[in-house]
Formats: C-alpha cells, structure tokens, sequence
C-alpha cells in the first residue's frame, strides 16, 4: 500500500505564493526568525567575519600536565613533590649513534660534545639536571688507600688523543654508566634532557613544535656528520604528532570532499548543497574563534573536532535541505516550504543537537584536562551548530530555493516509487522482524562476550599513538634493545622529615621494597638512594663485599648519601627529605602497571608510618598507572551518563517510553560491537580512544532522531506502522542513509593517517555511523512492529494533531 504525499509530508497544505501563506501561523520563535530574516543574516556575516579571523590566530600545542587525570591521588602527590623529583616528570632521551664504530673516538667525541652544547641551550631544558657524558654532573666515584678519588666523566684535559679517550673509557666504567647513558655495546651514548612546564624567559608554556623542530634540525645537521641520533620522550613524541597534523588536515580535507560529493551526487543541485556545506563551514569557524578566545589550543586529540563538527553540521543540514526540496518539488514557494520544514524538523535537530552535546559534554567527567578540553571544545561547535544549521540554513535556502530538477527528483523517492522503502518496510512485518530481533540479540552476545577481552591502557610497545614503523617507535626499539635500563620509569615517593633519609630505618624499607619490586614480573631493575647508598658504604671500606649494606652508623649512612648526591642529584632533594625509588619495567601494558601498584600499596599500608610514606607515583609509568585508573573507573560512567541524557532527551521528545526504547536499543548494540571491534583489531581504552563510544551515541542518535519524528507524526494522522514508517523513509530516512554511508566514507579515510590513535578513531567512528544508520533503517522498525501501536493516541508526540503548528 502507498500513502499520498500529502501524509508524508504531516499534510501541510501547498501554498505556490508566498502572498498566500499565512504569516501568523507557527509559534513565536519560527515566526521571530522568518519575519526577521535579513537581520539575522547580516549578524551571522558579522560573526563570520569577527569569529573566523579569530579562528585564523588559534595555535597547536600541547601540555604534559594535561594528559593527567589532576584530581587522581598518584598524580596530586607528584605534583606536590615535583621539585624534588626532577628527572622524573617530562624529559626527552637523545641517543647519538656511532655508525662507523664506538663512542672512544675522536670524532663522535667532537660531534657529541657539539651536539650536547646545542641540546643544552634548547629553550625549555632544565639545564641543571642535563645529563650526557659532556656534562660536568656525570661523575665517577672511586676508593683509594688515599681515600676517595673522582671526577667528572669527561676528563678535564680532554683534548681528542689516544690517551684522553682511554682516560674516559676507564672513567665511564668507574662510573658504573654502561646501559643507562652509554649504550651496552658501547657504540652510542645517551643525553638525558629533562623539560620545564614553562620557558624560563618568557614565562609562557613549553612550545612543544618549536622544542621538535629545535632537535629536529639538530638531528638533520648532525646526522651527515657520520653519526644517527635517536630521540624519545612526550616532548618529541607530541612534536611528532604536531608535525603529522598537517598530513592529517589532508585526510580531513578528503572527508570532506568525500561528503559534498556524495551529497552533490544524491540532490544533484549545486546550489544547495554549496549552502549545506557553507553553513557547516561557518559553524567549525565560528568554534574555532570562540576557542580561541576563551584561550584553548587545539593539540592533536582536539583537532579532530573541527571535522566532527563539520559531519554533524552536513547531516542536520542535508535533513534541512531534504524537507524543503519536497515540499517545492509540491509546489510550495521556497519561503513557505522553508517554515514548513522548520516546524517538522526543528524540534528533532535541536534534540539531536542536544543529544551530540551531552555526548561531548559527558567527556567532561573524566578528570583528564586534554579530554576535557575536546568536551568543552565540541561542546562549543555543537551550541553553534543550533543556529548555523537549524537557523541560517532554512533562511538561507528560504531565499536562495532549490533548483527545480533536484525539486522534482526527491518525489521520485515516494514510499509507492521506489524500490527501497519499499524493501525496508518488509522489517515492519512480525516474520522479518522477528528475524532482525533474532540475528540483532545473537550480535549483542557475541559482542559482550569478545568485549570482555577489552583492555585499558596501551597494547603495544613504544607509542601506541604512532604507526609502528614510525621514527619514534624505531628509535624507541634502538634504545630499548641498547640500553638497559627501560624509558617506563614507576617510581614510588618516600617522603620523609628533614634528613629523614640519612636514617637506617628508611634505607632498610627503600631497600626492601626495592627488592619486592626487582621480583615482579615486567620489572627489569630498580634504583634508589638505598641500593646507591650500599655501593659507597662499601667504597669506605675498601670496597670489602661484605660492606654493600646498610650500615646502622648515621655518620657512615651521612657519607654514603653524600656521595650518592654528588653522582646522582636526582635521586633525592636538598634536604633529604623526598626520594623516588625507580622501577624500570620491562612494558607499559596496563597489567604490568597494575601489578607494580598493588605490590605498592599492600607494602604502604603495612610499612608507612607518621613521619615516613611510601607514595604512589611519578615517572612516565607511574603517571601512566593514574591515567589508566582514572579512564577505567570514567568508561563505565561516562556511558551510564550519556545513555541516562539521551534517554532523558528521547522522552521529552517523544513523551513514550515504547519511542525510546526504539531509539536507543539500536545506540546500545552498535556501542556493545564497538568493544567488540576495539578487541579484535587491538586497540584498548585510554585517553585517545575512550571518547570514541560517546561521540558514536551522542551523533547515532541524531538518525532515530529523525525517522522516529516523521514516523510516529504519520502513526499520529492514523496510519499503520508500515506506512508510517514508510513514510518517514520517504522524508527522512533517505537522508539518513545517505548520511550515515556519506560519514562513514569520510572517516574511514582516517585509517590511513600517520597518526596511529586517529586512525584507530576513524576506523571506529565509521563502524558505528554505518551500524547506528543501518539500525535506524532496520532495527527502530523491527521494534517499532511490537512496540509502537497506532491505536494508542499516547504513542505520539503531543501537539501533532493540528499539523500546520507541530513545531517546537
């Protein structure tokens, strides 16, 4: 059975001259943003013009402190002790490789020794805690029958010779530096860089492109001089991302071409969809203005914003543009069609919207800075979105129409004319939904059951945010497999009164955590004042084995730190008072990082006392730890929120519960296959993956959204639920197919990025756009078969009976 035109479209009357249309008719704001349309174009210019130059002055970086979860236990008590734990917050490792043989010869010596000087007057190093075997701080320590001889690594009269490089190869093996700043095979050795938050001239924040590309162009002008340098640490690796960001904006820009092809192919008029794509265009301007002067930088998990914001904008606007190609394709002038489809469709794109922002918004939950600030971010692009796509673009095509061939083919897709409703209306009959609710219940099981393999954390070894065959990664393996010691530091604080470590009863528990740590599986070695201190109670023996201890004598305890100062001035502060225990660890797999932490507390809460605690936790590991705990404990929340909005929103739209549980049980299965998906291809939940599932529901829902809206005002005007529905197929759902495969074209060109995590993004992203659409069109009328019925008046949206005024 077909359904007219006329029910399709709420049964709005034609009107072909505007003289005829009733001005008063509709509500207060439909008839404030008509009856005012010239003004409220000439403002959108204004801010155009005002927000996009704004726009053109927003800057990329990124922040160490922002990738913390800041409220998180570990990291308060790094952050309170950060002054005293230098070498263990943001720092870059710099390994110069000899090609043409070791390190004892004269000409690595001379390039080294050029490229320390360079390193070390790089805006943003803390100089003082630089280390490399240029630098006076490396020292050797060694006992004598006169007592305590050292030194600096670096002879003082160094000067190229034979006899100089012999006197530092005996002096970087008195030091004991082979695997930390000397490679094990001895062919490359380490700088140490440790970072400032903040530049120490300008005050400002480190500028991580401008730190990059300094080192970069070190490594570019050294590495044609018989040496490769290798570089590592969060300070290169965010520079790396920055770099890439323009091979990105490249995908971006064929997303985007991708989605105003598809829509040019599918309304084969040039001009509206030009006003589509502009509006949506203003819109990601418009939010990168007010980020810019609500004082935000985009950084790379932010930057894919802008483009998110851009795909919502063509779905609501190609609904827009859909709604008033038929009704001129009618016969109705292109001002009357234009509040027509403002009335239908208004309600259902601002809860939409609403929908998409409390998808956004939920983000905010999670006490991780980065995060929040995309929340905030997209949260701006979705409240512009209200009145660039909802407002201006019906105003717009209220003025500009649409061309009358494009008019005249979207009636061709009528409920009776093609073969496609007409196939899908078979899902609204008990046989095949019976079948569809079968084979969408097998899919759900399945998918709980691989979603229990879901992980937290990183999967992979180096930077999982990186291909593996990226530089960083390369460089990450050279310096793993040459060096002993790991760049996964967990350290442990202890804090103590003043002078408080020089105390036996603090070296004995360092020393024996230390050595429940050095037991655990994924630990390679540990280090700590305690297990430094044995070694030179031992050098003020004679170096007798019987003295690596411990010693109970205050005064031998005093000159074993001491010394363990002058070599190490890391490893504990001034007064004595904070020192970390270093875990290096073989891994950062989030079961690795859970182990080290259990063992951790069990020991706190055994050994901490008033005066001395055993704190968790510094070191690129240890922050890693906190992140992994604050994402795990906000996955499940953040959900349970956005779910709890969307449903919220869904009834105040519909006004019944049978209406949401259409809407959002498809959302539900296509976010359990999501986890699924996220198993198989290896990808776990952390910072750059967790607000994927809410950017797939907060955007999914936009679809029911839609073809719910048509579909229960049809149910309303008494039509079966096959018509209905496939009424809603004829003015709405086409465009929700055509969006959901239009999005799910364009972000599946992410895959290729360089940037690992975003690609992950876009291959998740596209699955749940196609399967949210593909639920829209074939699960919501499934349900709708046994949920929704014509004969209750309570199964519809209220104040749809007079359909000239079923607006917001």
């Amino acid at each position: 059975m077909s359904i007219s035109t006329d029910n399709q479209l709420d049964a709005m009357p034609v009107v072909p001259r505007r003289e005829d249309f009733d001005q008063r008719s509709g509500n207060l704001l439909e008839r404030i943003i008509f009856n005012n349309r010239l003004i409220l174009v000439v403002v959108c210019a204004l801010l155009t013009a005002l927000l996009g130059y704004q726009a053109s002055r927003l800057t990329i970086n990124a922040s160490f402190e922002k990738m913390m979860p800041q409220s998180h236990p570990f990291i308060q008590n790094y952050r309170a002790n950060a002054d005293s734990l230098r070498g263990l917050g943001n720092s870059v490792r710099i390994v110069v490789e000899n090609t043409q043989g070791d390190i004892y010869d004269a000409h690595y010596q001379e390039v080294l020794r050029d490229i320390n000087d360079k390193v070390f007057l790089v805006p943003g190093v803390d100089r003082a805690f630089m280390k490399s075997l240029w630098m006076p701080v490396v020292r050797w320590t060694e006992i004598t029958p006169e007592g305590y001889k050292g030194g600096a690594v670096m002879p003082d009269t160094y000067n190229g010779s034979r006899e100089s490089i012999e006197a530092l190869r005996t002096n970087i093996h008195r030091a004991g530096i082979i695997g930390s700043l000397v490679a094990k095979d001895q062919r490359s050795s380490m700088l140490f860089v440790p970072l400032l938050d903040r530049d120490g001239v300008t005050g400002k924040p480190l500028d991580y492109r401008a730190f990059h590309d300094a080192v970069n162009n070190i490594r570019t002008e050294y590495e044609q001089k018989g040496v490769k340098i290798h570089i590592i640490g969060f300070a290169h690796l965010v520079g790396d991302l920055i770099s890439g960001m323009n091979e990105v904006f490249t995908y971006f820009l064929y997303a985007t071409l991708i989605c105003v092809v598809l829509i040019l192919v599918y309304t084969r008029c040039l001009r509206s969809t030009a006003l589509v794509v502009i509006c949506s265009l203003v819109a990601v301007s418009w939010q990168l203005g007010l980020m810019h002067l609500l004082g935000f930088v985009l950084d790379p998990y932010s930057i894919l914003v802008p483009f998110l914001i851009f795909a919502i904008g063509v779905s609501h606007g190609a609904q827009k543009m859909n709604g008033i190609t038929q009704d001129i394709g009618r016969g109705t002038h292109r001002y009357v069609a234009a509040r027509y489809t403002f009335r239908r469709l208004f309600l259902a794109g601002l809860t939409a919207l609403l929908a998409d922002a409390v998808g956004f918004g939920v983000l905010a939950v999670i006490d991780i800075p980065v995060i929040r600030g995309l929340a905030i971010a997209s949260s701006i692009g979705v409240a512009v979105l209200i009145f660039t796509n909802l407002i201006l673009l019906p105003i717009l095509l209220s003025y500009t129409s649409v061309s009358s061939k494009a008019a005249a083919r979207s009636l061709k897709f009528s409920a009776g004319d093609h073969p496609l409703p007409r196939w899908l209306a078979r899902f609204t009959t008990r046989p095949w939904a019976i079948g569809v609710l079968v084979v969408t219940i097998g899919l759900a099981l399945a998918g709980v059951i691989v979603g229990e393999g879901l992980k937290i954390g990183d999967l992979d070894p180096g930077a999982p945010e990186l291909r593996p065959n990226s530089t960083y990664n390369q460089d990450n393996a050279y310096i793993t497999n040459h060096y002993q010691l790991s760049s996964d530091q967990f350290a442990v604080i202890v804090t103590v009164p003043k002078n408080g470590l020089i105390l036996y009863d603090t070296l004995l528990e360092m020393d024996r955590l230390e050595q429940i740590l050095r037991d655990l599986p994924g630990v390679q070695t540990t280090i700590s004042a305690a297990s430094l201190a044995r070694n030179f109670t031992a050098a003020g023996f004679e170096g007798s084995s019987k003295w690596i201890t411990l010693n109970r004598d205050i005064t031998v305890n005093t000159d074993a730190i001491n010394y363990v100062y002058d070599s190490n001035p890391e490893m504990f502060n001034d007064q004595r008072s904070v020192a970390p225990i270093i875990a290096y660890l073989a891994d950062h797999k989030a079961e690795t990082l859970d182990r080290v932490v259990k063992t951790v507390e069990a020991f706190a809460a055994d050994h901490n006392t008033d005066e001395r605690k055993f704190l968790l936790a510094a070191g690129t590991s240890g922050i890693e730890a906190a992140t992994n705990i604050a994402v795990s404990s906000a996955n499940r929340t953040m959900l349970l929120c956005i779910y709890a909005a969307v449903i919220l929103l869904c009834f105040i739209t519909f006004r019944n519960w049978r209406a949401v549980i259409v809407a959002v049980v498809p959302l539900i299965v296509t976010s359990i296959l999501c986890e699924a998906l996220m198993v198989m291809l290896g990808i776990g939940i952390k910072v750059a993956t967790l607000p994927v599932t809410a950017l797939g529901v907060g955007i999914g829902v936009d679809y029911s959204l839609y073809l719910l809206t048509v579909h229960l005002v049809q149910q309303r005007s008494g039509l079966s639920v096959t018509d209905a529905y496939r009424g809603a197929l004829a003015f709405t759902g086409k465009v929700v197919a055509l969006i959901g495969v239009t999005l799910s074209a364009a972000v599946i060109t992410w895959a290729w990025s360089p940037i690992k995590f975003q690609a992950d993004m876009g291959i998740l992203l596209a699955f749940m756009f196609l399967w949210n659409m593909l639920g829209a069109l074939i699960l919501v009328p499934s349900l709708a078969t046994f949920l929704l019925r014509s004969e209750k008046s309570s199964d519809y949206i209220p104040g749809t009976s007079d359909s000239n005024n079923s607006t917001t």
